[in-house]
């Protein structure tokens, strides 16, 4: 049985169990997003909605549209697909004024009516495949109208919520009668956030509302939303999730500076000979890193106009992914001296027809990109030239054997 005829089914038969025990919450003095009476906010999360159309999707019993009609003026439309629970609505609240209940099924019933000034679902909208139900609900109101969903994210067990856009079982659980098995999302607020926006929403606040029990686990999250227009004048973007990426890379520059005696090259704290250069720092051009690491190490002053970037070279140092980027600096200023406090020194011209041995492996892979001819053992890397120069085509830098 598909996941959403499994709840369907439950609900009728939670609703025909209410209505033979003549069962009728009572109106709400304020509308509550927990089962939980004073905890989180009230209807003032919606904005004021006298006298605009407000869904409340999987109405129940009514009670909560019947609090909004009455307290704030709303023109509540409470949608609920289980006939049993239509019935009780209608049976307690068919002559409350500003309010109307209707039996369908929300995704259906918003194709057809025009678009709602705000909508709402306490505790519902888990029950229905969100692949379905916010594509309707993105259609069904109008640009900028609030969506404000509750829904559970950790449940009696302490079973917290799912990483996966995926349904898993949970129980209605009843004073005097069987437990009723459905299925529902219960998925993470990143990943109902994910969702909403791949739908059209901006996710504007996810709050979390514990019991007040502090023992016991159950928690509810309530989403803030708002539909996007139609249009917008720029196109948005936005992090994949709130969380910072796995860092798995390292980007880095070299410099070579050529004069009439050479190369410039310095020996690092390590052994090894090197270019100038080193990590590019957030915010920085290539070009810029360049010139920062430049006067850093050596001493020597240079514009990022005095930079030609010439290509990226890429290889992987235990599992790191290793990105360097080579440059020829034109033109500087000053003579190069070693520097207090960094780690590389010495610094020394050499000529190319004598290079010397223990070249740090970047260097080597940016000298050996810059002049493939050099005579330059080093572990290969693939190197991607900028269009802008002349250093050969995009292939793999292996050094000769």
């Amino acid at each position: 049985m598909r996941a959403e005829d499994t709840n369907t089914r439950a609900w009728q038969i939670y609703g025909q169990r209410q209505l033979a025990r003549a069962c009728t919450p009572p109106v709400p003095d304020r509308l509550g997003w927990t089962p939980w009476e004073g905890v989180g906010p009230g209807a003032e999360v919606l904005g004021d909605v006298t006298g605009r159309r407000v869904l409340d999707i999987g109405s129940g019993a009514g009670h909560h549209a019947v609090h909004l009609a009455q307290a704030h003026g709303a023109r509540v439309t409470g949608v609920e697909l289980s006939p049993a629970q239509h019935e009780r609505a209608v049976g307690a609240h068919a002559d409350v004024g500003g309010v109307e209940f209707v039996q369908a099924d929300v995704t259906e019933y918003l194709a057809e009516v025009e678009p709602f000034d705000a909508a709402y679902a306490i505790g519902t909208l888990a029950f229905i495949d969100p692949h379905r139900s916010l594509p309707a609900l993105r259609d069904g109101l109008r640009p900028g109208a609030p969506l404000i969903l509750s829904l559970l994210h950790t449940d009696l067990h302490g079973r917290g919520p799912s990483t996966e856009v995926a349904p898993r079982e949970q129980m209605i659980l009843l004073r005097d009668d069987p437990a009723l098995p459905t299925q529902m999302w219960i998925l993470e607020p990143q990943l109902w956030e994910d969702l909403l926006t791949e739908y059209g929403f901006r996710v504007e606040a996810v709050d979390l509302l514990r019991h007040p029990d502090e023992n016991a686990p159950v928690v509810q999250q309530l989403i803030r939303a708002r539909r996007l227009p139609d249009r917008p004048a720029r196109v948005s973007s936005r992090p994949r999730s709130a969380r910072p990426p796995v860092a798995h890379a390292a980007v880095g520059v070299g410099a070579v500076l050529v004069s009439e005696h050479g190369i410039l090259l310095g020996r690092h704290q390590r052994g090894t000979l090197e270019l100038p250069g080193g990590t590019v720092e957030a915010g920085e051009s290539f070009e810029v890193a360049v010139v920062r690491e430049l006067v850093e190490e050596t001493g020597l002053i240079a514009r990022p106009g005095d930079v030609r970037l010439l290509g990226t070279l890429v290889d992987h140092v235990e599992g790191v992914l290793r990105v360097t980027v080579g440059a020829l600096v034109h033109a500087w200023q000053g003579q190069p001296a070693t520097q207090p406090d960094e780690s590389v020194g010495d610094w020394t011209w050499y000529s190319l027809g004598h290079l010397p041995d223990g070249l740090f492996v970047c260097s080597a892979q940016i000298l050996s990109a810059w002049r493939p001819d050099l005579p330059i053992d080093h572990t290969p890397a693939h190197f991607t030239p900028f269009a802008h120069n002349s250093t050969p085509a995009a292939g793999t830098v292996d050094g000769p054997a």
